[in-house]
Order: structure tokens, then sequence, then C-alpha cells
């Protein structure tokens, strides 16, 4: 019995050791699955490489490592865009199974961090990252030098579950139930023009059928404010854009009257009334719960919080509260 003993006891030592070696060449290449992941999801490398804040090269260098190791070609290019081969279709929802393991390993481990060294990665819209996050950032820096801060400017959502992010800052009236944090204000809208341009200083929402307006264009005409151009005003817009920051600057070059989030609120700009039509936006800071109790992370966390809660441009009168 007891030959017999060591003899499983050896077979199992064997069994684990293969297995450690399958997890950990897995590891070693988790960054070739990731990519090739990403850009599935993505289409194409420029996208992928800006989910994943690596350049261009990195992403195509990292794509064929993992295709020699696999042993196939997994994308056929077709005008830039990849589309997946047969083999790479079936990899696909494989990888996916394992990415997320991974994913939930990851943030289950990285959350008993409580280094106060290291980088946290945030992902916030771009009018907020270009005009208040930059300020808040110098003054965490000067409290946690050896907290390093990524930056990823989009209004698209990036996954805090695959940790494309650990922090994002989101205008949102419902966030995801698996992340946590706080909402930090709730901004109006209202009817914007160029503070030098006289003759576009409309008095009150009736009269805007006699200026013209900046409209919403893509995923921004979903918005509650510019379904409501689109219906009552149709005729009345020169112009439209995918994104806030551009009809800012339309409204202050004097192309035209913008209805904007008071966000957007600039000296160059003038706020002419309220627009209750476009409703509020919420702006939220949030995490993945897996995350909330790393140190750095927590601490950025509070310390935006703080920033923002006592920043005059977003809680000041003159943005309507």
């Amino acid at each position: 019995m007891a030959i017999l003993g060591v003899v499983n006891m050896q077979y199992n030592w064997q069994y684990i050791q293969i297995n450690i070696a399958k997890m950990h060449r897995l590891f070693m290449d988790w960054n070739g699955l990731k990519t090739f992941l990403t850009i599935a999801r993505e289409g194409s490398l420029s996208a992928a490489s800006k989910k994943l804040g690596v350049n261009h090269s990195t992403v195509f260098r990292r794509l064929a490592q993992f295709e020699e190791s696999v042993g196939s070609r997994l994308f056929d290019r077709i005008d830039n865009q990849y589309h997946l081969t047969e083999v790479g279709i079936s990899l696909y929802s494989r990888g996916e199974n394992i990415a997320t393991e991974i994913d939930d390993l990851e943030r289950v481990l990285s959350g008993y961090d409580k280094t106060l060294t290291g980088k946290v990665r945030i992902t916030a819209p771009d009018n907020i990252a270009y005009r208040y996050l930059p300020k808040y950032f110098t003054g965490f820096h000067a409290l946690y030098p050896e907290i390093e801060i990524e930056l990823v400017v989009s209004n698209q959502d990036f996954s805090l579950t695959r940790r494309e992010a650990d922090i994002a800052v989101r205008a949102t009236p419902n966030p995801p139930e698996h992340l946590i944090g706080r909402k930090i204000c709730q901004f109006h809208w209202g009817v914007y023009t160029a503070r030098n341009k006289r003759k576009l200083h409309a008095k009150n929402i009736a009269d805007l059928d006699d200026y013209p307006l900046i409209g919403g264009d893509g995923h921004m005409s979903n918005l509650p404010a510019f379904q409501w151009l689109d219906k009552e005003y149709p005729s009345s817009q020169v112009a439209r854009s995918n994104d806030l920051v551009a009809m800012a600057a339309m409204a202050e070059a004097g192309l035209g009257l913008a209805v904007l989030p008071d966000d957007q609120a600039r000296p160059e700009l003038k706020r002419l009334f309220e627009c209750p039509q476009a409703q509020f936006s919420d702006l939220w800071l949030l995490t993945h719960a897996d995350l909330r109790k790393v140190e750095r992370i927590h601490l950025l966390m509070e310390y935006l919080s703080e920033s923002f809660k006592s920043d005059p441009r977003i809680f000041g009168t003159s943005i309507g509260y």
C-alpha cells in the first residue's frame, strides 16, 4: 500500500507539473491572446491599439507572434479590416472563455494590492480629459509621485471587466451593475453661442427657429437634445457633429447656436438659457468591484471625487446650479 501511495503521489505530481507548464505557456502568451481577441472585437489594428493602449506596430508584432505560435493564420486582411478565418473563429470563442477566467483572476489578485506604486489606467470622455483631469492629476502626483497615471481619452465605453481601464469617468444615467463608484454631479444643458456674436444671442427657446443651429450626428443623434432638435428644427441646422467639443468650437466660431451640456462652458461661449428638453447628464466615477481595495485605485478615486466636487467650473452658479 505504501509503495502504491508513493506511485500515486509521483503520478499526481507529474500531472500537476504538466498542467502548470501548460498554464505557464498560456500566461506567457497572454499578451498575444489578448491582442488577438481585441483585434477580433474591434476589426482593425488601429482600433485595437487604442483599446490596448499600445502603438500600432506593437499590436502587429504581437499578432504575428501569436499566429506563429498557433501555427495558422487567424485573420484575412481586407481593406485594412481584419476578418476572422475559420481557425480564428474557432479560437475566438475558446479564447474569450480563457480571457474571462484570466481577467477574473487578475482582478481578484489585484484586489489585495496595498502598494502606493504602479499604474492606474483611467478612461474619460474628451472634454473631461482635456479641461478637468490634467489639473486634478497634477495635484495627485504631488501627493503620490510613485503612482503613474495612464489616461485614455475616448467617448467609447472601455471594459473595466477586461481591465482595459481601472477607472472610468462616464456620462450615463444607469451605470452597469457590476461596477461601483459614485455620481459626481448632474450636468444641465443649455443653448450656447459665441460671446462676441451679438446677432446670435437668442432670448428664449421659442426664438430658435430664427437662428442657425448645430445638430448631432452619429451616436450623438440618439441623445434627447439632438432628437428634439431634429424633430422641432430640422431645417434650421446648418452643421452637425458626432462630438460635443467640436459643436462647442463651431458655436465659438459663430457658425450657429449649440445645445450643450454645461461641462462645455468656457469664457468664449455665452450660455443664453437652459434647455430642459435635453434632460440632464449624470457624471459617474466608476471602477470594478474586484478593484475597490487596490490602494492606488482607491486613492485616485477619492482624490478625483473631491476634486470634481470642489471645482467651481462644475458646481458654480454659472452652469445652472
